[in-house]
């Protein structure tokens, strides 16, 4: 008995002596005293480590009592060694001071970035904090030294960087919608900071820290959105070191346009950033006009070592002149006409406004578990009185048509999400478990002016007078349009073998399109509609093979619906189109890890795709009802795309691609305005290309001195309608546009805190055409100067 109790004591004490352990708390500073983030922490001979955050802070736990020495890295600084010693239950404070000042670090901060391939980095949209390489499906990341790089005025700039990716339609300048892989995005596609916005205003760039696609499906992390891709664009965040950016960005056809961004912190815990710009400028257009405010405040709250809040918002006014280009002859081709000709009215206007607000609170239970949610509200307005489509007849006449609407929209949006990493025997998992919800509160208010304006001839301006009065318009009816949506999602992210990855989830949708509620607003009488309830299961499955760590093979299947709002021409709910996507692929990595190549082909089948009515229910009357829509039958996209994406030398940038996609009408639709089986699909090109390449000089005589070239091509494609079975019209209803390719150069220098950057876009000043509303055609920018002078502070 005494043996047993002498033993029972010893080995209370050795176990109160294994398990006497600390902490490390501490801050890293730069040289010249401002906070140091992202700098790695680690004990020399042990697994236990961290990262100081943005306010320099870093905390290490159960840490084994005694005297120890860390190791603090960081890519291309010197590394230093620093010893300090834990005691039982406490917390040891440390302060480390680097010997590079904040301006270096900035510079290392970004070459630390570019050793990092597109394959090797998390992205947000993909809601795992697990490298590309890991996920079956493609992805591109558009950072802010290229987006800085070319100066981009809209999102379509950012766009011809992305493989696969293209502008279909540019409605009246009024907005630009975009195709991935033959399907069109809409705002169920659009992201911000992860929450959905309305692709109704043109996004302003100078906010954004980079454009990130996920390729593929997306259905499974998003819910009811289109097939082929989702973009989100992440707006630039707050910082716990103080510093900013003013700049003048001035161009061709009175661009004129200065910007601010400033951030720092307000205390130890709260820190800031404000950035806003004005624009004003005319167009290649004549009696173009547009002009623009915008400003995106932020806040960010250290809360704890493991929880942050953020809390952003925006806001935009966009107000300009609605161009629906130079229109098309019989509807059979496109109008010889002058490059700047404008055949609208010098007083119709657009005037949108959208304002953001959103909280994103991030907390980490440990290690292996973690949280995120968010919570956003969006305003949305538009007033607009305009002509519209430019469809003449064959000797040129064209009847004005007018229209007068005012929308606006209230969205609301909430979702959590839930990443943890644990393990079953030798098998790793990483899941993701979330629950999203919105809701749209939509109300479009119609007018009683008149249907058409006046009549004028495109070919021969001088045979008709032109009206140059603004016709009475007063609002006569509005209808609400409540949507609700939940959604329920589960994935996980198994590694079976450091070589092998299986990823699979499902998504529970429901969607509530409650009844749309009509009044009149002379009597104040009130219409109800039907309500639409559509719910759906969208599974996922994908495989991950590791031949080698920089070389991944990949496939993967999902199913998705897409709900179609809307009625037909029957004044029938439409139903809801069944997706399925199939992917494989293959990642690399070379030159050492700083290039990557990437091959994707695809195979998306559409049920049911549904699009804008051409004609009312007699076949004959043009459709100018956007609400009136037609479900034309199957449809198929299969395609090949090469991505290619890195930095192989030192201060060279290069981003190209080309892609390959063929998207038919396999299946007429068993309702009126079925399209013809075998056609493509209009405004998809069969080919895509671009490539960007910028280098910045590394000699000390010529460093600071930059130079790029990008070019884009995009093949042809057809504008138009697709011919439907038992048309009415007895010609083709397609018209075929050319390809077309552009060429850009830039050059610009820095030198301590100043830069200047120029850029000639379309430097052959190639004529062609942009499609939007099937008939109308909008000819693409001329050759155009653009320069940015900076100070950075």
């Amino acid at each position: 008995m005494k043996k047993l109790y002498i033993f029972l004591v010893l080995l209370m004490m050795s176990v109160h002596l294994f398990a006497q352990s600390g902490s490390i708390k501490g801050t890293v500073h730069s040289a010249d005293g401002k906070p140091a983030a992202f700098v790695t922490i680690s004990i020399k001979n042990s697994q236990k480590g961290a990262f100081s955050g943005e306010d320099g802070s870093f905390t290490i736990k159960n840490v084994k009592v005694g005297q120890h020495t860390l190791v603090i890295s960081y890519t291309g600084a010197k590394t230093l060694f620093q010893t300090v010693t834990v005691e039982d239950d406490k917390v040891s404070t440390i302060q480390i001071a680097l010997q590079e000042t904040a301006s270096q670090l900035n510079e290392v901060v970004v070459e630390g970035a570019k050793t990092r391939t597109i394959n090797k980095r998390p992205i947000s949209i993909g809601k795992l904090p697990v490298p590309a390489m890991d996920l079956p499906q493609g992805i591109a990341i558009i950072g802010h030294e290229m987006l800085e790089n070319q100066q981009v005025q809209r999102l379509s700039d950012v766009v011809k960087d992305i493989n696969g990716v293209y502008m279909a339609s540019m409605r009246a300048g009024t907005q630009e919608t975009f195709n991935a892989r033959g399907y069109g995005f809409s705002s169920s596609n659009m992201f911000k900071n992860g929450a959905r916005v309305n692709s109704g205003v043109m996004p302003e760039m100078s906010s954004l820290e980079r454009v990130e696609i996920l390729k593929g499906s997306a259905a499974i992390l998003y819910g009811n959105v289109a097939p082929g891709a989702v973009m989100n664009m992440v707006t630039k965040q707050p910082k716990f070191n103080f510093g900013g950016e003013v700049n003048l960005r001035a161009g061709s056809f009175g661009l004129f346009k200065p910007s601010v961004d400033i951030y720092g912190p307000i205390n130890s815990r709260v820190a800031y950033r404000v950035n806003g710009t004005f624009e004003t400028a005319d167009s290649y257009r004549d009696q173009v006009h547009s002009k623009r405010y915008y400003v995106n405040p932020s806040l960010l709250f250290k809360l704890s070592d493991r929880t942050e809040l953020l809390v952003q918002g925006d806001y935009l006014k966009h107000d300009f002149t609605p161009d629906f280009g130079i229109g098309s002859i019989n509807n059979t081709k496109i109008a010889d006409v002058p490059r700047n000709t404008f055949f609208g009215t010098p007083w119709q206007y657009a005037h949108t406004q959208q304002s953001t607000a959103g909280v994103n609170l991030k907390h980490k239970f440990n290690e292996g578990w973690s949280l995120n949610a968010m919570v956003s509200y969006q305003n949305y307005n538009r007033d607009y009185y305009s002509t519209e489509r430019i469809q003449a007849d064959s000797t040129g006449k064209w009847v004005r048509p007018l229209n007068r609407t005012y929308n606006t929209e209230d969205y609301y949006v909430a979702q959590v999400d839930i990443n943890g990493k644990f393990k079953t025997g030798n098998v790793e998992h990483n899941v993701l478990a979330g629950v999203d919800a919105d809701r749209y509160n939509t109300v479009a208010y119609s007018y009683n002016q008149p249907t058409t304006y006046d009549t004028i001839n495109i070919l021969d301006l001088s045979k008709y007078k032109q009206r140059q009065d603004i016709p009475d318009a007063s609002r006569i009816r509005s209808v609400t349009s409540p949507i609700s949506r939940v959604g329920v999602y589960v994935q996980d992210l198994v590694r079976i073998t450091p070589k092998l990855n299986v990823l699979a989830g499902v998504r529970y949708s429901y969607l509530q399109n409650e009844a749309p509620v009509t009044k009149d607003l002379k009597t104040g009488a009130e219409t109800k509609g039907k309500s639409k309830y559509d719910q759906a299961f969208s599974p996922r499955v994908g495989i991950v093979y590791k031949v080698k760590p920089n070389m991944a093979f990949f496939a993967s299947y999902s199913n998705s619906f897409t709900p179609n709002n809307g009625i037909d021409v029957d004044s029938a709910n439409l139903k809801p189109s069944i997706i399925d996507q199939y992917e494989i692929g293959m990642k690399n990595d070379f030159v050492k890890g700083k290039l990557s190549v990437n091959v994707t082909a695809y195979r998306i089948k559409n049920n049911n795709y549904a699009q804008t009515a051409p004609f009312q229910k007699d076949g004959v009357t043009p459709n100018n009802n956007a609400n009136l829509k037609a479900l034309i039958g199957e449809t198929l996209s299969q395609g090949v795309e090469l991505d290619i994406n890195g930095h192989p030398l030192p201060g060279l940038d290069v981003i190209a691609g080309y892609s390959y996609n063929n998207i038919t009408i396999e299946g007429t639709s068993d309702r009126t305005g079925g399209s013809t089986k075998g056609e493509r699909l209009v405004g998809n090109p069969n080919h895509t290309a671009n490539a960007s390449v910028f280098y910045t000089i590394q000699k000390a005589s010529l460093k600071g001195l930059r130079f790029g070239v990008g070019y884009y091509y995009i093949g042809q494609r057809y504008a138009g309608w697709n011919n439907t079975v038992n048309q009415a019209q007895k010609y083709n209803r397609l018209i075929s546009v050319p390809g077309f390719s552009t060429l850009d150069f830039t050059a610009g220098y820095s030198f301590k805190r100043f830069s200047v950057l120029a850029k000639v876009s379309n430097i052959t000043n190639t004529y062609n055409y942009y499609v939007h509303e099937n008939y109308s055609i909008n000819p693409i920018p001329p050759t155009q100067v653009t320069g940015t002078v900076a100070y950075k502070f």
